[in-house]
């Protein structure tokens, strides 16, 4: 299907592009949201006797979304969650943990302007696009962590699971006796038996 832009889309074009898409996502996303107007001459003359008008509205948005870029650039947030001893999670970080972590800091942003490339299985810091505007986005920090203490760590650069597995385990540890035939059980000599010899 043949369709008028009526915003930025990614990966799609810009405002006025005349793009063909696929009918489903046409029908049930572009139109239904007032992002796109099907291409034929009655719309095209519609959008270009708006086309001030419409660039006009986008140019505002995006300096609305510019200024609060700001505030939300760079911002982090610490999740505190549960999970095993190599690091996955039981279950995953939710679009919805990230916009309530961002929300509590100030931030108003909505589930939609949340961009998450891959979803958040492993404790770590994750670098996470949030999309205010079609023509801009910033980033954030995810700090996925077991405890407080850990997220720390992460925030200061520290591989918590790296760590972890690197510390010396001190405890039981076999007796060895180099001249033990394999299969024999090491026995540690008595002060006797060592008398005797």
């Amino acid at each position: 299907m043949q369709i008028i832009l009526l915003e930025r889309i990614e990966k799609l074009g810009s405002i006025g592009d005349v793009v063909t898409v696929k009918d489903g996502y046409a029908r049930n996303y572009l139109l239904p949201n007032k992002k796109a107007l099907r291409s034929n001459a009655a719309n095209l003359k519609v959008f270009e006797a708006n086309r001030a008008k419409i660039e006009a509205d986008n140019a505002a948005r995006r300096g609305e979304a510019e200024k609060a870029g700001t505030s939300v650039e760079g911002m982090s947030i610490v999740l505190i969650r549960a999970s095993s001893n190599s690091g996955q999670l039981y279950g995953s970080v939710s679009v919805r943990d990230i916009v309530e972590g961002l929300n509590e800091q100030g931030a108003n942003v909505t589930k939609a302007m949340i961009v998450l490339e891959r979803p958040i299985k492993t404790i770590g810091v994750f670098d996470v696009r949030v999309q205010l505007h079609p023509e801009v986005s910033v980033q954030v920090k995810v700090n996925v962590a077991r405890s407080p203490d850990e997220a720390d760590l992460q925030a200061q650069g520290v591989d918590v699971m790296a760590a972890m597995f690197e510390q010396e385990v001190s405890g039981f540890t076999e007796a060895f006796d180099p001249n033990a035939e394999p299969g024999e059980i090491a026995v540690e000599e008595s002060a006797e038996d060592a008398t005797e010899a």
